[in-house]
């Protein structure tokens, strides 16, 4: 077998084991772990204890929550007023509407409602009784989470993470 006939069994040998590799990676969610990495909140303590959350691929930090109880994917927006949903996910959750306002988005200007959420969760930090808005045009699967929610945080952005944290009583 001469030079070139070892270097194409060589070449094909690592094709392989790229290709392998690649697909194990694939398959155990390294595309979800770097497009989301943090479709699951690690919490470290209980009960109102800080949450750490990564800056996904976009630049944006985006966690799972709850809203009342039910799942929700929250994308941070300390430019929101509210906690915005989505006319679908209000009416998915059972949220009453109450009166009618206006909103500024980046989408432009829209009338919609206020409503008010029982309780909103991130990882361990629980909060009752959240204003909230129920807009129209937004994206049925995520909710803003505004700043109705994050002023009662202590918040701090530091090398790609965000620290969620109750202030101290």
């Amino acid at each position: 077998m001469n030079s070139a006939q070892r270097g194409g069994i060589v070449m094909m040998m690592l094709f392989w084991v790229l290709l392998i590799g690649l697909g194990t990676w694939w398959l155990d969610g390294g595309m979800e772990k770097i497009l989301s990495p943090n479709a699951h909140i690690v919490q470290t303590a209980s009960d109102g204890g800080p949450v750490t959350l990564k800056r996904n691929r976009s630049g944006h930090f985006q966690a799972p929550g709850e809203i009342n109880g039910e799942p929700v994917t929250f994308l941070l927006d300390t430019g929101a007023t509210y906690v915005a949903v989505s006319d679908q996910l209000a009416a998915q959750l059972g949220l009453k509407r109450g009166r009618s306002a206006w909103f500024n988005t980046a989408n432009g200007r829209v009338q919609g409602n206020l409503t008010e959420l029982d309780e909103v969760t991130l990882g361990g930090i629980r909060v009752n009784n959240v204003q909230g808005s129920i807009s129209p045009g937004m994206d049925d699967n995520t909710v803003l989470l505004g700043m109705s929610f994050l002023h009662l945080l202590n918040i701090k952005i530091h090398s790609g993470e965000m620290i969620l944290s109750l202030p101290d009583p």
